[in-house]
C-alpha cells in the first residue's frame, strides 16, 4: 500500500481504478465531478482500461451503465442532488432488472432553494428504489466501499445495484491521508465480472420485459428478499476484505459505547466522528453517552438497532433530512425497527444540517441534555419551538 493526501472525490476514484470497471459512463454535477474527472484523466493516461463515455444527462449516465451491466461489462456513475433526481426512474430500471451497477453519490440538498452544499434529503428520498444504499464516515471508508461495493453488487444471491454515499463537500472536498492498496491486492479481493444476468446470443434470455399482475409481485418478492441477502453477504465481504487489506469494518451498522449507555445518539454519514467526541467527552462528565453510525440505510439494520438500543433509557436520532409533515426519514426507520423488537424507548428526532448549514460540538451536546431532561418529538437544530405541528 501508498499512503496519499487526497480529497474524498479523489480517493473514491482510486478504489473505482482498482475495481477496474468496464465502462464509466459520466455527466458532471457539483460535488461529484471531481471523481468522473479524475477518471478521465486515468482512463486517458492509460492507469485505468475503462470505455469512458460522456452523455448528455443524468437520465442518460444511468441509462449507459443498465445497458453495459446488461451486455455483461462491470458499469460505474456518479452523480449527486437535482441529478440522482432526474435518473430517479432509470434507479427503479436498474434495481428490477437485478443489474448489480455500482453508483456513487455525493450528498447535497435538493431545490428550491437552489444550494449546492450537503445534505442527505436527495439519497434518502430514494431509499424504496430497490439500492442497497452505504453512507461512508470519511475518505478511506469510501475507498474501501468502492471495492466492497461490487463484490456484493455482484454476488450471485443479491444481484442488487449499490449507491455509495459521500457527504457533499465535507467528505467529497475534504483532504485526509489514505492508504491505496496495490493493484494486485484489490484483484485478489474483487475478481472479473461474471453474470448469467446479459445479453447472450449463444443462450438468449429476455432481460428488462414486462410482467402482468399474476407474476409481478413475484419479481418484487424475490427482490426484496434479494436485499435481506445482502446482510450476510456484507458480513463476509468484509471479512474478506479484512484478511488482504487488514481494515475492519463493522457490518450493516457502528454501535460506540453502547453497551452500558443511557442515552444514544443514532446519526449517519461524516457527522459521526463529532458525535463520538462529544459522547466521549460527555463521558469524562459522568454521563453515559453512546453513539450509533447506521452504515447500511438499505438493507436496514433493524434487529442491530433494536439490539444496541434494549438498554438505553432514551435516544435521539440526528440526521440530514425532513419529511416534510411527518419526521425525518431515519427517525422513521429506527422507531420502525425498535416497535417490531418491543422495545419501548423514548425517542427524539433532530434535524440538522440542511443546505450545509453546520452542526456543531455544542449542538450535539445539547442533543444529550435534551435527552436527559425527557425530549421526544421533532426538533430543527437551532430553530425556536418544535416541529411537531
Amino acid at each position: 500500500m501508498s499512503k496519499r493526501f487526497l480529497s474524498g472525490n479523489e480517493t473514491f476514484a482510486e478504489g473505482i481504478r482498482l475495481a477496474k470497471p468496464d465502462v464509466i459512463s459520466a455527466y458532471p454535477i457539483t460535488p461529484q465531478t471531481i471523481v468522473v474527472e479524475r477518471l478521465s484523466e486515468m482512463v486517458e493516461d492509460g492507469s485505468l482500461h475503462s470505455e469512458f463515455i460522456h452523455v448528455e444527462s443524468e437520465h442518460s449516465a444511468l441509462s449507459c451503465a443498465i445497458g453495459a451491466s446488461a451486455a455483461g461489462a462491470r458499469a460505474f456513475t456518479a452523480t449527486s442532488s437535482q441529478g440522482l433526481l432526474y435518473m430517479a426512474e432509470c434507479l427503479y430500471y436498474a434495481s428490477g432488472g437485478r443489474f448489480p451497477i455500482v453508483m456513487m453519490n455525493a450528498d447535497r440538498s435538493t431545490a428550491l432553494p437552489w444550494n449546492i452544499y450537503g445534505d442527505q434529503r436527495d439519497s434518502l428520498s430514494q431509499l424504496d428504489s430497490g439500492w442497497i444504499q452505504v453512507y461512508a464516515e470519511n475518505a478511506q471508508e469510501a475507498l474501501d466501499l468502492a471495492l466492497m461495493s461490487w463484490r456484493i453488487a455482484e454476488d450471485s444471491r443479491v444481484s442488487t445495484p449499490v449507491m455509495v454515499n459521500l457527504d457533499g463537500f465535507v467528505l467529497t472536498h475534504t483532504y485526509e491521508t489514505v492508504d491505496i492498496p496495490e493493484q494486485a491486492q484489490a484483484d485478489a479481493f474483487l475478481p472479473p465480472y461474471e453474470t448469467e444476468n446479459r445479453v447472450d446470443f449463444d443462450d438468449p434470455k429476455n432481460l428488462a420485459f414486462s410482467a402482468g399482475p399474476d407474476t409481478n409481485y413475484i419479481f418484487k418478492y424475490n427482490a426484496h428478499r434479494a436485499m435481506l441477502a445482502a446482510v450476510p453477504v456484507i458480513a463476509e465481504t468484509e471479512q474478506a476484505f479484512a484478511a488482504i487489506f487488514g481494515r475492519r469494518y463493522p457490518g450493516v451498522l457502528e454501535a460506540y459505547r453502547t453497551d452500558d449507555a443511557d442515552y444514544v445518539l443514532v446519526t449517519l454519514g461524516s457527522i459521526a466522528g463529532l458525535c463520538r467526541e462529544t459522547a466521549d467527552r460527555l463521558r469524562e462528565q459522568g454521563i453515559r453517552a453512546g453513539v450509533i453510525r447506521i452504515r447500511y440505510m438499505r438493507p436496514f439494520p433493524h434487529t442491530e438497532i433494536a439490539a444496541a438500543l434494549k438498554g438505553a433509557k432514551a435516544f435521539a436520532v440526528l440526521e440530514k433530512d425532513i419529511s416534510f409533515g411527518s419526521e425525518g426519514t431515519v427517525y422513521t426507520n429506527v422507531n420502525s425497527a425498535l416497535q417490531k423488537a418491543g422495545v419501548q424507548l423514548r425517542g427524539a428526532n433532530y434535524i440538522g444540517g440542511l443546505g450545509g448549514r453546520n452542526i456543531s460540538a455544542g449542538d450535539i451536546e445539547q442533543i444529550f441534555a435534551d435527552l436527559e431532561a425527557g425530549a421526544d418529538g421533532v426538533h430543527f437544530i437551532g430553530i425556536g419551538g418544535d416541529g411537531n405541528g
